[in-house]
């Protein structure tokens, strides 16, 4: 199995791959909030090869909106970003894609 692997400061957001013939996107979510998507949708799983509680998979049945898939893996991003140092952070989490 081929991944291709995406780093902020060397840290896993997010990893794309082929299993069974269809492309999967693997993405770091909030506990809570992984429990949510899951719940309420079917084309979000657990994380495929991850840890269950802090990753989800999302299925390529072409039933998420591209949108969507921009806000999860943002917030993917984020979410490995405010658990570096100040000094390491690339961005500020707290202000990141708001307009002054």
């Amino acid at each position: 199995m081929d991944w291709d692997v995406y780093r902020v400061r060397g840290t896993v957001f997010m990893l794309q791959t082929v299993v069974a013939g269809e492309p999967i996107v693997i993405l770091k979510a909030a506990p809570a909030g992984a429990l949510s998507l899951r719940t309420a949708r079917a084309d979000i799983t657990l994380g495929c090869h991850m840890n269950k509680q802090h990753w989800i998979t999302l299925q390529p049945d072409g039933g998420l909106d591209a949108a969507f898939v921009d806000e999860l893996v943002t917030e993917s991003y984020l979410l490995v970003v405010e658990n570096m140092s100040q000094t390491q952070q690339p961005v500020d989490p707290a202000t990141f894609g708001q307009r002054s």
